[in-house]
């Protein structure tokens, strides 16, 4: 079943009826629209983009009302059609209606993360209960479910593979969201839902507060010293930019971790790691307790739904289909890398000694020491490789390659509306010049942004009555900032992160089909980082590299001895790296396997859950998980584990693009049409052995960690 805060088509807000040509088709009888509110006129606009110039806050809780009215209207039409349920008339009429919710929650939730206010936060916790209770009444409304129930036992002989998924899916939907409970279970599942919807978010408004409450303001020139430039020069824009003198350090990654790397400023770099890593711990921002009812609420709702746990509700829509699969997948990633993981500390540990340290390594030191040794082993650091990957060329690198692999060109475009100065849009078009996309780039870190890289919809791609609408896709990330004397630098984990997100982007800009709720990243939260996480091994290809990197300065390429490091040190620390994200995956599932509410500590719990993949020493009084937004705000419950699950994916998968080229079109185009294209449409491990002729195996990724 479609989300409600997920946009679809942008139609006329004349015409909101529901379905496709059908003369049985339910017709919503609409409330009166102000079409004065920019979030509810029709957008004369390039490719019908969001007129955000002319967006107010003032206008969204009002929008948000009219939509809500409208997309009762329009159930309401679908419920009381005396027509027999056949699948146009309630299937796809269901699949179209709340189109108007759905475009102003799509750009209202979206700059709730990218980019947000006190009175943003404040409609959000005001509409957010109106918006569970809509679902819910969607969910739970028996003439409503008996309609679906009647067409999916009923189908009818002329569905085509697309349809019977749309069909399946919106069943499973309405079955998995309480459809057939009893009333009394029913009002049961209405008060958890509703109150777990603001909880959630509640844990990612306090985590935002936690991160930009923290910052430490130096003025002894002595202690920023030994910075590289680009690091002194932001901080002391962001000091400035504050009203204060001298340099300033913030929670922000680009602040953060450049910082953490540099600096030997043991005591500074202790309070910073400690506040970090307890984040919305204690304070005015605390997330305690919310984590404690969060997990609560999801147990509750998948006991009242037939469950023994949450994660065994969330995994059976997943590749992974149930927890035993998880929990042996992360078992036997962790029991192949763990003693490799401590070798990599204890290579660091070592080394740190060899320079004078005493005592164990702490993680606030890990960062210096493990930058110093791979700057010795491999003659390699950021500092070195940052020259070379000036934001304008990357992003121009990173338009090549969806050229070479997909046809695609992208045009900027001046005309289109954006939400913040920061941001630029793009035309997107394929190589027969049809438009694909636009694309929205927004890089930058500032106060109103959440930290993190991701990608989002404003608009999926969908085709009705023969007239297709194409997506409108932004990346938002937080790269490092120009500073007076030198542009945007990116480290080569930048550089990563920007292909992988754009990733993401390529997997929504070439979704195709009838139905948004099946394209593009609409998919099992397990197989959707494949297009991303794939996207990344192109970061150390010399022939892909050598196209377009060179130094921001001379207009030099990138020596290939340089290159050489970079591929060397591809695999520097892997299982470190390996162990630390299956330490999410398994605290992550531990929250979510608990068959009893836990009352106890949040850090008592975490430490004893990531106990297993411990390899520094444990600090006390720090936590993750109280700004762990992933699984406690975001869509990753029971679910992290798949960032490992898509990386065995992508180790294999390349495997073909390496076998035959990494630019072979013929490589790239079964990709696009067998699995990009194909969104939603059937199961992804279907998906994926049309593209690969096999089942990926885990053996793929422990090999390419190469571990010693």
């Amino acid at each position: 079943m479609k989300l409600t805060h997920k946009i679809v088509m942008l139609m006329s807000v004349s015409a909101f009826a529901v379905g496709c040509a059908d003369d049985s088709m339910p017709v919503a009888q609409l409330p009166e629209i102000d079409t004065t509110n920019p979030l509810l006129a029709e957008w004369d606009t390039p490719f019908a983009t969001p007129p955000f110039d002319q967006i107010k806050l003032e206008d969204y809780l009002p929008a948000f009302e009219t939509a809500i009215a409208v997309s009762r209207a329009e159930l309401d039409a679908i419920v009381n059609n005396p027509a027999k349920p056949t699948f146009a008339n309630t299937i796809v009429a269901l699949e179209r209606q709340g189109a108007l919710l759905d475009r102003i929650s799509g750009i209202f939730y979206n700059l709730l993360s990218a980019h947000t206010s006190d009175q943003m936060q404040q409609i959000a916790i005001e509409i957010q209960p109106k918006l569970s209770e809509l679902s819910n009444d969607i969910s739970l409304n028996p003439e409503l479910f008996a309609r679906v129930k009647a067409v999916y036992e009923n189908p009818g002989w002329f569905l085509s593979k697309e349809d019977k998924k749309l069909l399946e899916d919106t069943y499973k939907g309405f079955t998995r969201s309480g459809a057939d409970l009893p009333e009394e279970q029913k009002a049961l599942y209405r008060e958890y839902t509703s109150e777990l919807s603001s909880l959630t978010l509640k844990f990612g408004q306090n985590s935002l507060a936690a991160t930009n409450a923290f910052s430490i303001n130096i003025t002894n020139p002595k202690q920023v010293a030994e910075l590289p430039d680009f690091v002194k020069e932001g901080m002391a824009m962001e000091a400035k930019a504050r009203g204060h003198k001298g340099w300033r350090v913030t929670l922000q990654a680009p602040s953060y971790v450049p910082f953490m790397t540099y600096s030997s400023q043991r005591d500074l770099k202790e309070k910073l790691w400690k506040a970090y890593n307890s984040r919305a711990l204690g304070g005015d921002f605390d997330n305690s307790a919310n984590i404690l009812r969060i997990t609560e609420l999801r147990l509750k709702i998948a006991n009242l739904l037939g469950y023994k746990c949450y994660a065994d509700y969330v995994l059976e829509n997943r590749m992974a289909e149930n927890t035993e699969t998880v929990n042996n997948f992360l078992r036997e990633l962790l029991d192949a890398t763990k003693e490799y993981a401590d070798k990599d500390y204890a290579t660091i540990n070592e080394y740190a000694h060899s320079l004078g340290f005493e005592g164990d390594l702490q993680p606030w030191d890990w960062g210096y020491y493990n930058e110093k040794y791979k700057h010795e082993k491999y003659a390699l650091n950021d500092e070195l490789v940052k020259p070379y990957l000036k934001l304008e060329n990357v992003k121009e690198g990173v338009f090549m390659l969806a050229n070479r692999l997909y046809g695609l060109t992208f045009t900027p475009r001046e005309d289109i509306a954006v939400y913040h100065p920061d941001v630029t849009a793009y035309e997107v078009k394929d190589e027969n010049g049809k438009f694909m996309a636009v694309l929205y780039l927004d890089f930058f870190p500032r106060a109103s942004k959440r930290a993190g890289a991701w990608m989002t919809e404003f608009r999926g791609a969908q085709i009705v009555d023969g007239v297709e609408t194409r997506p409108l896709v932004s990346l938002v990330m937080n790269f490092t900032k120009p500073t007076d004397t030198k542009p945007s630098l990116l480290t080569f984990d930048e550089l990563e992160t920007f292909l992988h997100e754009f990733g993401h982007a390529l997997h929504g800009m070439l979704g195709e089909g009838k139905y948004e709720s099946l394209n593009g990243t609409s998919v099992y939260r397990d197989f959707v980082e494949l297009p991303s996480q794939i996207m990344e091994n192109w970061a150390t290809e010399k022939e892909f590299l050598d196209l377009w990197v060179k130094h921001y300065e001379t207009g030099e390429p990138i020596p290939a001895e340089l290159v050489e490091k970079i591929i060397a040190a591809q695999n520097y620390l892997a299982a470190y790296a390996n162990v630390r994200q299956l330490s999410f995956g398994m605290t992550d599932m531990a929250w979510h396997t608990l068959t009893e509410p836990y009352t106890g500590d949040v850090v008592e719990f975490e430490v004893k859950s990531m106990a297993p993949t411990q390899v520094m020493p444990v600090v006390e009084g720090t936590a993750m998980a109280t700004a762990f937004t992933h699984i406690f705000s975001g869509g990753y419950a029971a679910g992290y584990y798949g960032y490992k699950w898509a990386e065995v994916l992508e180790a294999d998968a390349y495997s073909r693009f390496q076998e035959e080229g990494i630019f072979n079109r013929k490589v790239a185009d079964d990709f696009r049409y067998k699995l990009l294209a194909q969104g939603g449409k059937e199961h992804p491990m279907k998906l994926y052995v049309n593209f690969r002729g096999h089942k990926p195996q885990t053996k793929a990724l422990i090999d390419k960690m190469n571990l010693k």
